[in-house]
């Protein structure tokens, strides 16, 4: 068995889910992901309930670009290793998606931009139905750092860039993800409508620059779309323990709580308070990925 090709991307977290007003956004997380393109099954089983895989190799075929050593797609095969809790709403999809492309790009020493791998990404969880939107700003949170607002309508993918931001810095934030087990159901459109006003707080701190404040509202809109009453007294139990922001992201079930790391007593509070939880939960300390921590 040999390798073909190595991709890397890593995880985010919501700010702004792209099914409440078409403007998504969320903020890269190191949660590392790595993906191997093989010649041959790996011993490892692989993972992939929803195909996704097979969807990256149909749109990068899509897209014209070859497979490595003329192979055809069944000849093709893969290795997954992620730190990104999977179906909970950290963008594990998003994140396969552009580390297989890399894969892909590094077999056949294509170099490929950004931008297109953001597209192949977005078409590959479409088609897989992954998402409801093609994940476009999940997508670029997890082949980049920081955070971009996402116009999901435009043209194409450069035009639906509207914002940029470095992102918090993780120097300064401390953020745990409270992990609950996989989501039990994934939401339709109609059932963001009722929440218009959540999504429009949220977008409208994003374009002030205050990218927590969108998260937390942004949060608290979509523990109202899936009716998730746990994850409303566990974030207000949050935000009662020195979190400076709190909110479910994604379509759940994970719960994203930042807190300043000069505090460190703060810190320590909030770990020891999630810690303590006996109820299938289970805490993941990690940092924001901005480009001034790149730089």
């Amino acid at each position: 068995m040999a390798v073909l090709g190595n991709g890397e991307a890593h995880g985010a977290c919501s700010l702004l889910h792209a099914a409440g007003l078409g403007y998504g956004a969320s903020v890269a997380l190191d949660l590392a992901v790595a993906v191997r393109l093989l010649d041959a099954p790996s011993k490892r089983t692989l993972e992939d309930p929803d195909g996704l895989l097979k969807c990256v190799l149909a749109a990068w075929s899509n897209a014209g670009h070859p497979f490595p050593q003329d192979r055809s797609a069944e000849e093709l095969h893969w290795a997954v290793a992620s730190k990104i809790p999977p179906r909970q709403g950290l963008k594990s999809s998003a994140a396969i998606a552009v580390a297989a492309i890399r894969a892909l790009a590094d077999a056949t020493s294509i170099e490929i931009e950004d931008a297109e791998t953001v597209a192949i990404a977005a078409q590959a969880q479409i088609e897989s139905g992954v998402s409801l939107t093609g994940s476009i700003d999940d997508a670029w949170a997890c082949a980049t750092t920081g955070w971009k607002l996402i116009d999901t309508q435009a043209e194409t993918i450069q035009e639906g860039v509207l914002l940029e931001s470095p992102g918090p810095s993780s120097e300064d934030w401390y953020v745990l993800l409270i992990c609950r087990g996989d989501r039990e159901h994934r939401p339709v459109m109609d059932d963001f409508v009722p929440h218009t006003a959540a999504f429009q707080q949220a977008l409208s701190a994003l374009q002030e620059g205050r990218e927590l404040v969108a998260l937390t509202w942004n949060g608290r809109a979509m523990i109202g779309v899936l009716g998730d009453l746990d994850g409303r007294k566990l974030t207000n139990d949050a935000l009662m323990n020195g979190a400076r922001a709190a909110g479910l992201s994604g379509s759940g079930s994970a719960l994203v709580i930042v807190a300043p790391k000069v505090s460190k007593p703060t810190c320590e509070r909030l770990k020891k308070f999630f810690d303590s939880r006996k109820d299938g939960i289970t805490v993941i300390e990690t940092t924001f990925l901005s480009q001034v921590s790149d730089e």
